[in-house]
């Protein structure tokens, strides 16, 4: 149930929309219920019911009361006049012609609740994938190591489809439905009271039964929701890691692995659909079933006389309670339905509580220029229990330049995603100029920040969007000037459309090293204080290498670098060289310093020199 009441609050304010939706509800309840009364007199007209001593008390015209019986009397007013002047079929006509009307009526109200309901869907809808992706957008980079992307994909499309197909869908019959039910059982309480009971007696029976049946699917719609995520991500690295996969002779393995996660959806949604279709038969044939009993019980009323109803009432009320079934179907419906839904929305909403581990301070301190330097101080960083980094100390100052080199694994690139708050430090501190970087807004600290990486990270858009990324009001001549230093200028002319040329998915339609200009350019147009390089040239062949190199020495011109390096030659004019191992440093130094040491970074320079 909180579940179910939190997807509503998406809706709020309500005011816009609850008031008009139960006065349109209530109304199209109301017409449609007219029909089905005004069935009484027409029998009556038909078989010639009509009785003269009962139609004298309806002569004269009642005094307004807000009352069944004021509108009964009434109607039996006008019914009379017509009857006088314009005889059976006259009555007849008049009968037919307020049903109509009354037909109308109820389908326009319905139409304009439906309407309501629509915008009330959309606005849910709306804020539901905004509220995750807002989510996701702000969680933690730890967070997407432990979290499938399939599944989190999933999370974010197919599991908000099914709240909007099941949850907000079924928002009709969280009113409308009972308050049909209420209304029509109210006058079938008028019509007879003996009568209403016994059929009240009788229909809990059908809701218990639904019920237990209900109550078994939400477990399986958890289990295929979950399973639909594991398809989405075996698609998502089938989809990136194609060549692998061919070059491998792989395919089969990939195709098994999609169709036993496929057979297990199919089987937990069969499973599914055998109850869920089971719910509707059921509620039909006991409605059915209550509807007989009425007949027999009623029945019996009338014929032997101990019932108040005439034969014509008798059949009105047996037409005005089978109205009844079609809401209580709905109703049972919908619980199955939502049972769906709330799975799907549970995995939506501990998407959405879950909580960041990189956070804003509560009052964050002023950071508008970087000043002075960047500190580690016996920094340590561990993924749960497991120590990467172990006590590091160094100081990185405004306008030098720091290398970090080691064997693959031994935390440099962890070292690296800490002073931007990637993650923060188990145990010591990382300050910036002077300041805890916990003490600064992530936006104010990351906005002097700029970051090249092995892998170039490009959208499916044009080359001048890529460039310009995340920032505003940047101009083609700056955009086209930082692809000049960045050494892109000239392939990126001689594309189709030059700037404006869409690149495909994670830039597929250029290369390695055309990649990473533009990635390079990115970061020169951003014009940072800071500059991170996490093995920037080390996935590239030697002519694109030597392009790429030549314009991240441009880059680096008078900036603050932290570099990452695999290829010893880069970082040999670096101000300091930090050989890191099992999240140690064990060596610092200059190049000629460290050359003159027998160690790891000799050992690591002699290995490249061969």
């Amino acid at each position: 149930m909180n579940t179910y009441l939190r997807i509503l609050s998406y809706a709020r304010p309500y005011s816009r929309f609850v008031p008009v939706y139960i006065v349109y509800t209530l109304m199209a309840i109301i017409f449609g219920l007219l029909n089905f009364t005004l069935l009484k007199p027409l029998f009556d007209v038909i078989f010639e019911q009509v009785d003269s001593e009962v139609l004298l008390s309806y002569q004269n015209k009642p005094d307004f009361t807000f009352s069944i019986d004021y509108f009964t009397h009434l109607f039996n007013y006008y019914f009379l006049q017509v009857a006088e002047e314009y005889g059976k079929m006259g009555t007849l006509f008049y009968v037919c012609l307020i049903i109509v009307v009354s037909v109308f009526l109820a389908n326009l109200f319905t139409y304009l609740s439906g309407v309501v309901l629509a915008k009330v869907r959309a606005v849910v809808i709306k804020r539901m994938r905004t509220d995750i992706f807002d989510q996701v957008s702000r969680l933690h980079i730890g967070y997407f190591s432990s979290e499938r992307k399939g599944d989190l994909m999933s999370k974010m499309t197919n599991d908000v489809q099914e709240v909007e197909n099941t949850i907000v869908q079924s928002l009709r019959v969280v009113f409308r439905e009972p308050a049909t039910i209420i209304l029509y059982f109210a006058v079938l309480f008028f019509m007879s009271v003996k009568l209403t009971l016994f059929t009240i007696l009788i229909i809990p029976i059908s809701g218990a039964i639904i019920g237990g049946i209900t109550r078994r699917l939400k477990k399986k719609a958890v289990e295929s929701q979950q399973s639909l995520g594991r398809i989405v991500n075996i698609l998502d690295e089938t989809l990136g890691g194609m060549r692998v996969i061919k070059a491998f002779n792989a395919e089969w393995f990939m195709a098994r692995k999609f169709d036993e996660e496929t057979d297990h959806y199919a089987a937990v949604n069969v499973n599914m659909a055998r109850k869920n279709e089971l719910a509707s038969p059921i509620s039909q044939f006991l409605g059915v079933t209550v509807v007989a009993g009425i007949l027999v019980y009623g029945g019996s009323l009338v014929l032997s006389g101990e019932s108040t109803l005439g034969a014509s009432d008798f059949i009105t009320y047996i037409i005005i309670f089978t109205q009844v079934l079609n809401p209580a179907k709905e109703i049972s419906r919908a619980v199955s339905n939502i049972q769906r839904g709330i799975a799907s929305a549970d995995r939506i909403f501990q998407v959405i509580d879950t909580k960041s581990k990189i956070t804003d301070p509560d009052t964050p301190l002023a950071f508008d220029s970087f000043q002075k330097e960047i500190k580690f101080e016996q920094v340590s960083f561990g993924y749960e229990d497991e120590m990467v980094i172990k006590e590091v100390s160094f100081t990185l100052s405004k306008g030098k330049t720091i290398a970090l080199v080691g064997p693959s694994g031994g935390g440099k690139s962890t070292l690296a995603d800490l002073v931007p708050r990637f993650y923060d430090p188990t145990h010591g501190i990382i300050s910036i100029d002077g300041h805890d970087l916990k003490e600064l807004s992530l936006a104010d600290l990351r906005k002097h920040m700029g970051i090249v990486t092995q892998e170039s990270i490009l959208f499916n858009d044009t080359v001048f969007n890529n460039i310009a990324f995340g920032m505003d009001e940047v101009s083609e001549e700056d955009v086209m000037e930082a692809a000049k230093i960045a050494n892109a200028h000239g392939f990126i002319s001689e594309m189709e459309h030059g700037y404006q040329t869409n690149i495909g998915e994670r830039g597929a339609k250029l290369s390695g090293g055309q990649k990473q200009r533009l990635s390079i350019a990115r970061a020169i147009l951003k014009n940072p204080a800071i500059l991170i390089l996490d093995e920037a040239t080390s996935a590239l062949d030697s002519e694109s290498e030597l392009l790429v190199q030549e314009a991240l020495t441009k880059l680096m011109q008078n900036r603050t670098t932290l570099v990452i390096a695999h290829r010893l030659s880069t970082i040999q004019h670096a101000d300091e060289i930090l050989v890191v191992e099992k999240g140690r440093i064990i060596q610092r130094g200059t190049h000629t310093d460290l050359m003159q040491q027998e160690g790891m970074y000799q050992k690591l320079s002699s290995i490249q020199s061969v």
